[in-house]
């Protein structure tokens, strides 16, 4: 479009545009990453030099002659098997005796002793205890000989040759930032001691690319936490000898229904004897991909024996290296079916193989890898010992007295910790906790996705969602978030476009001077993968929406008194990140202070004013102000107001749509909870409150089709159960839900909703 003579059509001034910013976007390219300055400033300070971000980004697929040792005709053409012989593959990655140091562990000899005591030790029977401790040391050999990894430099060679050769196939890249890695080696190669990799987990695929790009940088193969749903014939066998050891998904009880305190010791003391011997490990928190395309909620237990390894002296430090993973599209195509309410399928070899072949067939666009600084784990836990941190509070505590107390009249209350409680339960799973997350690149499926779900959803003009595109860039790259794509936005929008293939609806409009018309595609699978995509771009502007709701709230309260810019140091706390995006939204011309007696400002008079005009501003008290300064007649009510620029207004709206999908599973909660007259297993509430879900959606009822999600039913029955609106007890190995005391009466359930629509927009 921008090649024809089209010189007074607002679209090629608009491509104009475009291309004179899109020189300027890659000056402004932040390098992400750095370590926290507050937590661990003496990480802060090495492995980093000025240098290092201009280094730029490789493409690690791309091989040619140049990287390798040899030149000439041969060389170009066996390229890719030169570079992988001339990788440097660590002899120190092996492990030394580890079975027998592990069976002589303190640990496992004492956990040996009081499973064959609880077994078979009967005091009357001598000789009975030593036979019943050599057979349950047998049994932890073979506990252990399950468990742990086998690592061939060959295999590995051969792996990462056909690695490179498959992704070619069917990613079109897949970056790195050569300072990240920069940062990495150096840490390898200069700290003596071990380094853990965190990485988010979006695909099967995380452990291939990780082990695959060090191996490209001559960085020795990390031990890799798998679980055991991947212990399957031939399969096992290439996993551990890529160094994978496998480890229990659920390892709580045994199937007597006690803990399996054998298993539990021979996991510490491998973990502990890896460490020891300064190998570097790979860890997945989250335990389980990702299903809704935002960070799962963190488990601690493979962390937890990292941190108590290295409190109990048995190392003297520990490296922390969060990975953050985008693609443009994950190879296992989308999670619909989970999501859908389907039961998973468990991983077969047929399986994989049929994915493969899957693959080969199709191309997933990008790819980009972030490796975080590494800092020293050591640091970060003496930092945090010499602050004072304040005990949890509950949800319940917080927010059942709101909920269900009426307001007294003639008084003004402070509404901090209502604002800091109310969505306390969507910064736990998917604020920015996870320094891995907040270094994840974003791609162009994810702003694509973002734009057409929340922007434009009712279908846009491709002109239109190229400046959408581009201006979305922007306010990525403010928030020192970086972009997992380059190139001109109209081609880059087009090929997101191609990706999200029938996700999306692309007609013809002859009465638009031929241009397409983009419109997401309303069926319910489309909707879910959709979402999927656009929660890449959730932990952005998470924090921004969080603030547009909370305006909605007290826009419908009118004016409330608040201090909600007080904010406590030091670090990163929930406050500072929310005092930072009223700065931000400030700075940006979306909310302005405005004094009580001040006129509204009007809209400049080349702008439309917007129909949908909020009503009466928020009261806000600067920091140096309070009820007991002395300011006298001269002191005024500050308030912050929502600017009336129709641009504005329009990114307003757009912050405040992300959390409507959020908003209306619970607000379907809430109108479900009254048809729980009894008590009721807990998969069968969650499954019944889907499908009610489910039923709005498919009949036009729900606004936000990606309402219905599994994980977001899954969300909302775990949220009740914090709030105390739901119950839980235990029944024979079965959990049971039923209303609480308080939410019996009717009255009580319908003040439940009427909170929940208080925050959203209509």
């Amino acid at each position: 479009m921008c090649h024809k003579d089209r010189s007074t059509s607002p679209s090629v001034l608009r491509c104009v545009t475009s291309t004179w910013k899109e020189g300027l976007l890659n000056r402004k390219r932040p390098f992400v990453g750095r370590c926290c300055h507050s937590c661990t400033p003496q990480s802060w300070v090495k492995l980093f030099n000025t240098s290092i971000p201009s280094l730029g980004l490789r493409n690690v697929i791309y091989i040619n002659e140049t990287h390798t040792r040899q030149r000439g005709w041969l060389a170009r053409r066996l390229s890719y098997v030169l570079f992988v012989m001339e990788r440097d593959v660590n002899k120190d990655m092996f492990t030394r005796n580890v079975v027998d140091n592990v069976l002589n562990n303190s640990r496992v000899e004492s956990a040996i002793v009081q499973v064959a005591t609880d077994v078979d030790a009967p005091a009357s029977q001598p000789g009975q205890e030593q036979k019943a401790v050599s057979k349950i040391k047998q049994k932890a050999r073979s506990f252990l000989q399950e468990m742990v990894a086998n690592i061939s430099p060959a295999f590995i060679r051969l792996t990462g040759w056909v690695l490179l050769r498959l992704f070619n196939g069917f990613f079109w890249s897949i970056q790195i930032h050569k300072g990240q890695l920069e940062m990495v080696k150096k840490a390898a190669t200069e700290q003596n001691v071990p380094m853990v990799f965190l990485p988010v987990h979006k695909s099967h695929i995380d452990y291939l690319l990780i082990t695959l790009i060090l191996f490209c940088h001559n960085i020795k193969a990390p031990h890799i936490a798998a679980g055991n749903n991947l212990s399957i014939p031939i399969l096992s066998t290439l996993i551990r000898k890529l160094g994978g050891f496998f480890i229990r998904r659920k390892m709580e009880e045994t199937g007597d229904g006690k803990k399996d305190i054998l298993y539990r010791s021979l996991l510490h003391a491998y973990t502990e004897e890896l460490l020891r011997q300064q190998q570097f490990l790979e860890v997945y928190l989250e335990g389980t991909r990702s299903r809704s395309g935002k960070p799962s909620p963190a488990r601690a237990g493979m962390l937890s024996i990292v941190v108590d390894t290295l409190c109990t002296g048995s190392i003297t430090d520990v490296l922390v290296v969060p990975v953050g993973i985008s693609y443009d599209r994950i190879i296992e195509g989308n999670y619909n079916s989970e999501q859908l309410g389907k039961p998973k399928k468990n991983e077969s070899l047929w399986g994989i193989a049929c994915g493969v072949f899957r693959m080969l067939r199709k191309n997933y666009g990008c790819v980009r890898v972030d490796f975080n600084q590494p800092f020293s784990l050591k640091e970060y836990l003496d930092s945090q010992r010499s602050r004072h941190i304040p005990p949890p509070v509950s949800l319940e505590h917080n927010l059942m007295p709101i909920i269900i107390s009426a307001q007294k009249k003639g008084k003004k209350k402070r509404y901090f910790c209502l604002y800091k409680s109310v969505l306390m339960a969507f910064l736990q799973h998917v604020l920015l906790s996870s320094a891995a997350n907040k270094s994840s690149a974003i791609m162009s499926t994810h702003i694509i996705a973002c734009l057409l779900l929340y922007r434009h959803r009712q279908g846009v003009v491709l002109s239109k969602l190229v400046e959408d595109f581009f201006n979305m860039k922007e306010e990525i790259l403010s928030r020192d978030f970086d972009l997992g794509f380059s190139g001109n936005s109209e081609d880059v929008v087009m090929r997101a476009l191609h990706l999200l293939g029938n996700c999306v609806n692309v007609t013809s409009s002859a009465n638009r001077n031929g241009e397409f018309t983009i419109a997401p595609s309303q069926t319910v699978p489309a909707l879910f993968e959709l979402n999927f995509y656009s929660n890449g771009l959730f932990h952005v502007f998470i924090s921004d929406a969080i603030i547009g709701t909370f305006c909605v709230f007290f826009l419908k309260k009118k004016k409330v008194e608040s201090n909600f810019l007080s904010v406590p140091q030091p670090c990163q706390t929930i406050y500072q990140v929310f005092h930072d995006a009223v700065t931000r939204l400030i700075q940006y011309g979306v909310l302005y202070v405005a004094e009580e007696d001040q006129e509204e400002l009007s809209p400049s008079p080349t702008e439309e004013p917007w129909p949908k005009k909020f009503p009466e501003p928020l009261s806000w008290r600067s920091d140096e102000e309070d009820e007991d300064s002395d300011f006298g007649e001269e002191q005024r009510d500050r308030y912050l107001k929502v600017s009336v620029s129709a641009e504005h207004q329009e990114f307003f709206i757009f912050l405040q749509r992300l959390l409507s999908p959020v908003l209306e599973a619970y607000s379907g909660a809430a109108i479900f909870v009254h048809s729980l007259s009894q008590p009721m297993s807990e998969s069968d509430y969650t499954q019944r409150l889907f499908r009610y879900l489910l039923t709005r959606t498919e009949r036009g009822v729900a606004a936000y089709g990606e309402s219905a999600t599994h994980y977001l039913v899954k969300n909302t029955v775990k949220t009740f159960k914090e709030l105390g609106v739901l119950k839980e007890r235990k029944e024979n190995k079965v959990r049971t839900l039923q209303l609480s005391s308080t939410f019996l009466p009717q009255a009580n359930r319908n003040k439940l909703l009427h909170y929940i629509l208080g925050f959203i927009l209509l």
